[in-house]
């Protein structure tokens, strides 16, 4: 099975809106690594934490699209 996140997506965790933004770095299975800007580097189990997807135009907007 194959992960919905690719390396170099931009991610948000939806519980921890205070690591900022996150920068998947590899994603297999259902074990996605992501740098946080505020918490650096994290392992998130996808069965368990929805990350949320930002699009690139979004990356720079920190509470989101309008």
């Amino acid at each position: 099975m194959s992960s919905p996140f690719l390396p170099g997506m931009f991610v948000r965790h939806p519980d921890q809106p205070d690591w900022g933004l996150g920068q998947v770095q590899s994603a297999i299975g259902n074990r996605i690594t992501v740098n946080f800007e505020n918490a650096g580097k994290q392992l998130i189990n996808s069965e368990q934490v929805g990350l949320l997807p930002v699009e690139p135009d979004d990356a720079s907007n920190p509470e989101g699209p309008d």
